[in-house]
């Protein structure tokens, strides 16, 4: 009885952390390479020490659990600071949206939720 709790006890933890899980950072140059190839892509600008692109991490991470197939990159600029100028990026956490050619087509500053990510999604044929 003991093993067993034990191990139910690890399962709970597992899913515990499994949860919050945040989106892992892609470097720009190799999001850059995806980017305009036929298919959209959703960036999240953001930086591990600031605490709006760290919610934003988890809320990406579950869209992109429930949907895999969803082109999104989250491009760390506390790691890469010269990237934050070259995509004109001056507060953080900020998504941008390039459509299948690879054009900016949206770009927001601050946090989203999962229904307006959703809507986006849909807009923006992802």
């Amino acid at each position: 009885m003991k093993k067993i709790t034990l191990f139910l006890s690890f399962l709970l933890t597992l899913n515990l952390f499994a949860d919050t899980q945040r989106l892992s950072a892609t470097p720009y140059q190799i999001a850059k390479m995806y980017i305009g190839h036929g298919e959209p892509y959703f960036l999240e600008v953001g930086a591990e020490s600031c605490p709006s692109c760290k919610e934003m991490g988890y809320t990406l991470a579950n869209v992109k659990k429930e949907n895999p197939k969803l082109n999104i990159l989250y491009i760390n600029v506390g790691n890469e600071r010269a990237i934050a100028q070259a995509l004109g990026v001056q507060m953080i956490p900020t998504q941008i949206i390039y459509d299948k050619s690879g054009a900016e087509v949206y770009r927001h500053v601050g946090k989203l939720n999962e229904i307006v990510l959703d809507g986006l999604f849909e807009k923006y044929q992802f």
